[in-house]
């Protein structure tokens, strides 16, 4: 049964988000103050109503409120009874994540599933940086050696810097400076906390498609705020997210409604100093994962943080106020004037200057897939309490989370760094003894060794990618090993 739509604002008429065209993406801008926020928490609140899960993430920590119902402030009631609307408070089910453990269960993946490619732009390594790195983990896909954590990458870039000279025929030269570069590099990601976020129990993208009992879906929140302090992760890691539901989830065309909506925060970070191979291929997954019935809202200052390509792409759009004291900011307002549907009766460039704390122009999609003229209207107040939650309140919401102790306790299991360290003491434990003759009792830890080898070749070899190792970032778009071969 086709979901209500999800009506968001009340001008001259109501304007409300059809479900079955919330996965053709959706752009909020504005300016710091304008109710960005306010808006994102509407949608999230309705879509989590119609049985929508909901990714967002919180950089500023002030939405952790909306695991909580409102408390009916005057500024929300006033605002209620002006655009004469029922209000009633209301939360919908939230989950919290955290890439430090800290604020939410622990939000983790491999360093097999995030690949080469976005880990050396976390790294911020050059191009011949970048290719020592792509050797590195495809000596691991073929010596059958999981990357899992920091403690595996870092063994096997020494392996590989130790091998340089047998490696150089078949990949080109791997100087000992570049490999240094990345082992520093990762020493400044570990100072960061960024060591957190790769190891296991890596996160089953099946926990953000929750819903509940009643059929509402699940928010998960992203606590962000330190995670933003490292914006190259922060982009990364939601990349990643968005990316892992891009490759895995299944063709469905255009369903009744989502199957999630994402919410990419502070999205000009996305392109931030982004390879131009990277930049297409984030605008070739954004196009390409609306067919996965995902859809993804951009949430940004400056319409011009989006690429062309990109924007084009976002049938919803929700514009608040934006400034013109610059050059810059009076081609923003152009730019986000063109590319509304012209209403007649309405200036859409003089008025993006003059819209009020909570007021916005905004175009969603009509049945037909087709933009609506733009029409200037306050937004509605969100049904969640608006002030962040306490210490307490998010610890009991953690207590009650369906994921409860699926995450919060690491797992180490033998992976690259164990077994080249395995492989080293076999070495050295096989040197002839004084009378040329090794000790019976090293023969007898080589064949245990041996066997533990053979014990995890089988693993590797029994997965579904068989001696590839798993690698998830893009997937087979990027073309950065093939993870599905």
């Amino acid at each position: 049964m086709p979901a209500d739509p999800i009506l968001v604002a009340r001008g001259a008429g109501d304007l409300a988000l059809l479900p079955a065209l919330a996965n053709r993406h959706g752009l909020i801008a504005g300016a710091t103050g304008t109710g960005k926020t306010v808006t994102l928490r509407v949608l999230a609140e309705g879509l989590s109503r119609i049985g929508v899960p909901v990714f967002l993430a919180d950089v500023k920590g002030d939405l952790s409120g909306i695991a909580r119902p409102g408390e009916g402030a005057p500024p929300v009631l006033e605002r209620a009874k002006a655009l004469g609307i029922q209000w009633s408070p209301e939360a919908p089910p939230v989950q919290f994540l955290d890439v430090y453990g800290e604020a939410g269960h622990p939000l983790r993946t491999t360093v097999s599933e995030l690949g080469p490619l976005l880990l050396a732009r976390i790294l911020e390594l050059n191009e011949t940086q970048a290719g020592v790195l792509q050797v590195a983990f495809r000596v691991a896909d073929e010596g059958g050696l999981l990357l899992l954590d920091l403690k595996d990458l870092r063994a096997i870039l020494q392996h590989v810097a130790d091998e340089a000279a047998n490696l150089r025929a078949r990949y080109g030269n791997v100087s000992p400076a570049s490999v240094g570069a990345i082992q520093r590099g990762l020493l400044a990601l570990e100072a960061q906390g960024g060591d957190r976020f790769l190891g296991e129990p890596a996160f089953a993208l099946d926990d953000l498609l929750r819903t509940d009992t009643s059929g509402r879906g699940f928010v998960t929140v992203l606590a962000a705020e330190r995670l933003f302090r490292a914006p190259r992760l922060y982009a990364t890691v939601l990349l990643w997210l968005l990316s892992e539901l891009f490759e895995r989830l299944p063709e469905v065309g255009d369903p009744e409604r989502p199957r999630l909506v994402f919410f990419f925060d502070e999205a000009h970070l996305l392109w931030a100093d982004a390879p131009d191979v990277l930049r297409q291929r984030i605008e070739q997954v954004v196009r390409l994962v609306r067919s996965k019935g995902v859809g993804v809202w951009f949430v940004t200052q400056n319409p011009l943080d989006v690429p062309e390509a990109v924007l084009g792409q976002l049938g919803n759009r929700v514009q608040h106020a934006l400034r013109a004291f610059t050059p810059r900011d009076q081609k923003a307002v152009r730019t986000a004037a063109e590319t509304f549907r012209a209403n007649p009766g309405l200036d859409v460039a003089a008025a993006i200057t003059q819209l009020g704390v909570g007021e916005a122009l905004i175009s969603f999609l009509d049945a037909a897939g087709t933009p609506r003229p733009v029409e200037r209207a306050p937004v509605l107040p969100p049904r969640s309490r608006l002030a962040p939650l306490s210490a307490e309140e998010r610890a009991a919401v953690q207590s009650a989370s369906p994921i409860r102790g699926k995450y919060d306790t690491p797992v180490d299991r033998e992976s690259a760094y164990e077994i080249l360290q395995a492989r080293a003491a076999s070495r050295v434990s096989t040197q002839p003894a004084l009378g040329g003759r090794a000790p019976a009792t090293v023969a007898s830890a080589g064949a245990e060794m041996l066997g533990k080898l053979a014990q995890s070749a089988a693993r590797a070899a029994g997965s579904q990618l068989g001696r590839e190792i798993m690698r998830g970032i893009l997937g087979g778009i990027l073309g950065d090993g093939g993870r599905r071969r």
